[in-house]
C-alpha cells in the first residue's frame, strides 16, 4: 500500500537487513531485499500454515533487482490458498491509510483501527511510522520490504480468513496509488467475498493534499494526479495521459517523479508539461513531508527537469505542477477557485 508520505511509492531497495522472523501464520519475512531474493530462489512455492506463500516474493520481488524499477519478469506469483482451506470464521481487514508519516497526520479513526487490530501487516518502512503504542499491544506485526506488495496483502487476506482481526496498512490513503484494490482482488481470487471478512478501508490523507497544505493554496480547483511509475503502467500510457491533463486547466500532482531507474521518465514528463504549459507556470515540490527530512521549494516549470538531479527530487517526493491561473504569493502557491469572478474583495 503506497499513497507514501507526500511521495506515492518507492522503487528503490529499502535496507533494513536480515532479520528474518516468523509469522503468526507461519510465514518467513525477510528483513531485507537481498534476503528475499536469495529465498524466493530457495523455496518458490512453500506455504505457511494459513495458506499463504512463505516467501515475500511476488511476481515484481521474485524477477530481479531491476522489478521494483520498471522491469518486470514473467514470472508470476500464484495466490497460494483458497477460501476453502480455511476452517475457522472468517475474521476481519482493514485497510488503513496512516497519512502524511506523522503521528499528529493521522486520523483518529485510523489510529483507533490500528488499536484494535490483532495483527498489523505492511511494508517494513510504515510500519516504522505507526506510533509504538500501537504496535506494543499487537498481538503480531508482520512486515515485508520493498516490492512484497502481493505477499503481504496475501498474508493479511490469510490471517483473516483464519479468523484473526487484521490491518494492512500504508502511508497516504489506501485508494491512492495504493492496495486497497489488489486485496480486494485477491479476496475474489480465492473465491472469497468483502463481506466473508468484513473488508473495510479507512481513508488516510493523500499525499496531495498534505503537500499542497504545505504549499499554500494550490489545488482548491480541478485537479489530477498522475504517477511516474512504469512498473505497473507502461510509460505510454503514462505519456498520453500527460498529454490529455496538461493540454487543459487542471493542477497536477505527480507522485513517483524520480529514481535511479527511471531518470528518463521524469525528463519525458518534463518535457510534455513544457509542451502544453508556460515556462514560468509555478511549480512546487516537496521532499519528504511529515518526516524529519522534509524540504520544500516552489519553482517554475522552465526549471523543473533540472531538479531531478538534486536530492530535492526522488521517490518520497510530490510535485504539484500549478494551471495558467496559478501565482505565487508571499512564498505560497496560489490557484483561485473563481470567488474573484462573482465578488468583490
Amino acid at each position: 500500500m503506497s499513497d507514501t508520505t507526500c511521495g506515492g511509492s518507492t522503487d528503490e531497495a529499502d535496507s533494513t537487513g536480515d532479520n528474518t522472523e516468523t509469522s503468526a501464520c507461519g510465514a518467513a519475512t525477510d528483513g531485507g531485499a537481498a534476503a528475499e531474493a536469495a529465498e524466493a530462489d530457495a523455496t518458490p512455492s512453500s506455504e505457511s500454515a494459513c495458506g499463504a506463500s512463505s516467501t515475500a516474493s511476488d511476481s515484481a520481488d521474485s524477477a530481479d533487482a531491476s522489478a521494483c524499477g520498471g522491469a518486470s519478469s514473467d514470472t508470476k506469483k500464484k495466490v497460494e490458498a483458497t477460501v476453502d482451506e480455511f476452517d475457522a470464521d472468517p475474521g476481519r481487514l482493514v485497510a488503513v491509510g496512516l497519512g502524511p508519516g506523522h503521528a499528529e497526520g493521522m486520523t483518529a479513526r485510523a489510529k483507533a483501527a490500528l488499536s484494535d487490530a490483532e495483527h498489523i501487516v505492511g511494508y517494513t518502512t510504515y510500519i516504522d511510522l505507526i506510533p509504538d503504542e500501537i504496535t506494543e499491544e499487537a498481538d503480531e506485526l508482520y512486515d515485508t520490504p520493498m516490492c512484497g506488495e502481493v505477499s503481504r496483502t496475501e498474508e493479511a487476506i490469510d490471517r483473516a480468513l483464519a479468523g484473526n482481526d487484521v490491518a494492512i496498512v500504508g502511508s497516504g490513503d489506501p485508494n491512492v496509488y495504493a492496495l486497497s484494490g489488489l486485496a480486494l482482488e485477491i479476496l475474489e481470487s480465492k473465491g472469497a467475498t468483502a463481506s466473508m471478512v468484513d473488508f473495510e478501508v479507512v481513508p488516510g490523507v493523500p499525499a496531495a493534499q498534505s503537500c499542497g497544505a504545505r504549499l499554500g493554496a494550490p489545488l482548491v480547483n480541478d485537479s489530477v494526479s498522475v504517477s511516474l511509475s512504469d512498473h505497473l503502467t507502461p510509460m505510454e500510457e503514462i505519456e498520453s495521459r500527460l498529454h490529455a491533463v496538461a493540454d487543459e486547466g487542471f493542477t497536477i500532482t505527480v507522485y513517483n517523479p524520480w529514481s535511479r531507474k527511471r531518470r528518463e521518465n521524469w525528463e519525458t514528463a518534463c518535457e510534455i508539461l513544457r509542451e502544453h504549459r508556460a515556462d514560468d507556470t509555478p511549480v512546487g515540490i516537496v521532499h519528504g513531508a511529515g518526516r524529519d527530512d522534509e524540504t520544500m521549494e516552489i519553482t517554475t516549470l522552465g526549471e523543473l527537469e533540472a531538479y531531478g538531479e538534486t536530492d530535492l527530487v526522488d521517490m518520497t517526493t510530490t510535485v504539484v505542477v500549478g494551471n495558467e491561473d496559478t501565482y505565487v504569493w508571499d512564498d505560497r502557491m496560489v490557484t483561485p477557485r473563481g470567488y474573484e469572478t462573482k465578488y468583490d474583495y
